[in-house]
């Protein structure tokens, strides 16, 4: 399918959008026309694609900025660009465009033709694949290897240390047999115990540490959060962020990819705080309302912001009462954020005690909080979950958490790093008394599987999958945002579960037998992320002026050409193993079983036919013994709650169950509340008095 040229067509959901668009368009009063998208080549292409299928060739002005604040408004007014400047940019994003659905619908269409099944693949969704196979294979050939360590106990003064090598500095070594002789000689002297006279305090280092909040979200920071702390997929965020942008209008832009703000916003900074300073967070807020902000902010920088700056609490009121838990929950994590970073920094004093007994070091590690600074704001005493915030974003700050890696990492040796601990009041030559020497036995980790987390982490910063190794493409990579952008990448994740290819077991990410045979049977270019940053690379020197669009998608059309003949001549197969006795009731084949993100369904192995349905479903229903979710099977009256623990519920004893209890009112009754306020809200506050009066009749006198 090779569309020359390809045909503009109005989406029928926003038809009426686009008339009242054109309206003013074709208005007589109007001589040109101010081009006031986001300021970058996807909103460039929005704007010009309207322009286009309107027909409007009325002069073009751009205004370009990334802040909305009156003052940046009225400056970018004031230094309105050429729209003709913009050109270049428009076709960049025209051929970014036009590429993908060249690419995208001529191997898909090839690979479902070939092998009579719905197969998909695309430029960004086929090396996010890629990446999820690779993260398996890692796992599927990591051999644990065993490391063993030696653990101190004091008991005057009760301390716990660890030993150190003295060449390599580890506290783990490979060599069981020298740390189990080391242990014996320790153990050795006195009858089962270390000589105390041998064991000396030898160094106590106090290193000052101050460390600044982590940066305010973009979208895929607040998505990896979400998905950490409520398990929320990377779609559902997104969406909540939308409501409590447009519907509740309290959280600015959801769809940015920066981290910072522009200088132009830091004077509205105090009545953003005072519009968020309610409920939990007024007496946060009314700590740094009236504070001066330093003269330079870690967290303003206006090269670091291109179409949006970072998501912020806005200048509207805030009534948390008219949102739901999870509008709450993602309010609460931009909020602290915001918070946090105005505060001052958190600093301590880490306090490292070497031991040295029997010629061997040990060591032990604490700190003392000197100022709490920007932790203060997650510090609430409440039961919002946020107990194990500190380690989380102390991850934030040191970079740890990473896509590569995980949490684990490649090597998962784990104990590397000391434990903290209270440390009793120590000085150099203080001898330590009865101790007792142990080994310590561990085993190397592999990493992580992916979680929809670090899945976003990976795809933002694929670089670590590139199999050239050219740094040229990894730099591409890094500036133009990886693998698709913010407001894309929770589409393209869905689409990988509703494509059936992967599958979640808990919190993480598989590939499904259909997502593995699907990368034998792709051309090898599409599984790479090099694809993306050799186009990148490529549309920019286009935005540049410097490559020409057609010169580029003759180049496309003809790679689209040659992938259609590598699928053509593949030699693999395609086979359905998962395949059921049951009939589908459209057509009569056997139907698949497959695995949701949420459910379990039969879909009909014929695409022509596509019937599906529900068989079970993960629901929100909380087992009454263990708290899980429970599974919803069945259909009609046979349903059945089950729960992993074991315990079965019908439907109907479940519902019965739920009336004694005392349920809550549903959804439909919250909407239809909210509903009714605002239409109090914008009648006359005497409304009710005035229909009252409405009926009496006074006589004249």
């Amino acid at each position: 399918m090779m569309p020359k040229p390809f045909k503009l067509e109005v989406i029928r959901q926003t038809a009426g959008q686009y008339q009242a668009v054109k309206a003013q368009l074709f208005r007589k009063d109007v001589k040109d026309i101010i081009i006031a998208t986001d300021a970058g080549r996807e909103g460039e292409l929005v704007a010009r694609l309207i322009l286009k299928k309107a027909e409007c060739r009325k002069p073009i002005r751009r205004l370009w900025i990334s802040s909305v604040t009156d003052k940046a408004i009225r400056e970018g007014f004031a230094h309105l660009k050429d729209g003709r400047e913009y050109d270049n940019l428009y076709h960049a994003a025209m051929c970014r465009a036009e590429a993908d659905w060249l690419v995208g619908i001529n191997a898909t269409r090839a690979l479902t033709c070939k092998y009579n099944a719905q197969l998909s693949c695309g430029r960004v969704q086929t090396p996010t694949l890629a990446m999820i196979a690779s993260r398996e294979q890692e796992i599927k050939n990591f051999v644990p290897k065993p490391y063993y360590g030696i653990q101190v106990k004091s008991a005057r003064p009760a301390l716990t240390l660890t030993w150190q090598d003295e060449k390599s500095k580890s506290f783990r070594s490979f060599d069981r047999d020298r740390i189990q002789e080391l242990c014996r000689k320790l153990n050795g002297r006195g009858g089962g115990q270390a000589d105390a006279s041998e064991a000396v305090v030898t160094q106590i280092k106090r290193t000052p540490k101050k460390s600044q909040a982590p940066l305010l979200y973009d979208l895929t920071e607040l998505q990896r959060e979400a998905n950490r702390r409520f398990n929320y997929s990377a779609k559902e965020t997104l969406n909540i962020m939308q409501r409590l942008y447009e519907n509740h209008k309290v959280l600015t832009y959801p769809r940015t990819d920066s981290r910072y703000l522009s200088s132009d916003i830091l004077p509205t900074i105090r009545e953003r705080l005072m519009a968020c300073g309610v409920g939990p967070y007024k007496k946060l807020a009314g700590q740094v309302v009236n504070k001066p902000l330093p003269q330079k902010p870690f967290f303003v920088n206006n090269e670091k912001v291109s179409d949006h700056h970072a998501i912020i609490p806005t200048e509207q009121f805030v009534q948390l009462d008219h949102m739901t838990v999870d509008e709450r929950r993602i309010y609460d994590l931009v909020v602290r954020r915001f918070l946090a970073v105005l505060y001052p920094p958190y600093e301590s004093q880490q306090v490292s005690l070497t031991v040295t007994a029997g010629g061997q070091n040990f060591l032990a590690k604490g700190s003392v909080i000197k100022a709490l600074g920007w932790k203060a704001v997650y510090q609430t005493g409440n039961d919002s979950g946020w107990e194990d915030m500190e380690e989380d974003l102390d991850e934030d700050l040191d970079g740890t958490y990473r896509a590569a890696g995980g949490r684990n990492g490649a090597s998962g040796m784990e104990g590397e790093k000391l434990k903290n601990q209270t440390l009793p009041e120590l000085k150099e030559g203080d001898k330590l008394s009865g101790l007792i020497f142990s080994v310590t036995e561990g085993k190397t980790k592999p990493p992580a599987a992916f979680t929809e987390a670090t899945l976003l982490s990976a795809m933002e910063n694929p670089t670590a999958f590139l199999e050239t190794g050219n740094k040229a493409m990894a730099k591409t990579l890094g500036e133009t945002g990886g693998l698709g952008t913010v407001a894309t990448r929770a589409d393209i994740i869905e689409k990988l579960f509703s494509s059936f290819l992967v599958e979640k077991r808990g919190k993480e990410i598989f590939l499904t037998s259909k997502g593995r045979q699907l990368l034998t049977l792709v051309p090898e270019d599409l599984k790479k992320p090099e694809l993306t940053a050799d186009w990148e690379m490529k549309l920019s020197r286009i935005a540049k002026g410097g490559l020409k669009s057609t010169d580029f998608m003759t180049d496309i059309r003809k790679y689209a050409g040659d992938l259609i003949d590598q699928i053509k001549a593949g030699e693999g197969t395609f086979r359905h193993d998962n395949l059921t006795n049951t009939r589908c009731p459209e057509c009569g084949k056997r139907m698949l079983l497959v695995k949701g993100k949420n459910s379990q369904m039969l879909v009909c192995q014929d695409r022509a036919c596509g019937h599906r349905e529900t068989i079970s479903r993960t629901s929100n229903a909380r087992c009454p013994v263990c708290h899980k979710r429970m599974e919803l099977r069945g259909k009609g009256d046979g349903q059945i709650f089950v729960c992993s623990c074991g315990h079965k519920e019908k439907l109907s004893a479940f519902q019965e169950r739920r009336k004694k209890e005392g349920a809550g009112v549903s959804k439909r009754d919250v909407a239809r509340y909210l509903n009714q306020q605002k239409k109090e809200a914008a009648e006359p506050i005497n409304n009710a008095f005035a229909q009252a009066l409405a009926g009496i009749k006074l006589e004249e006198k």
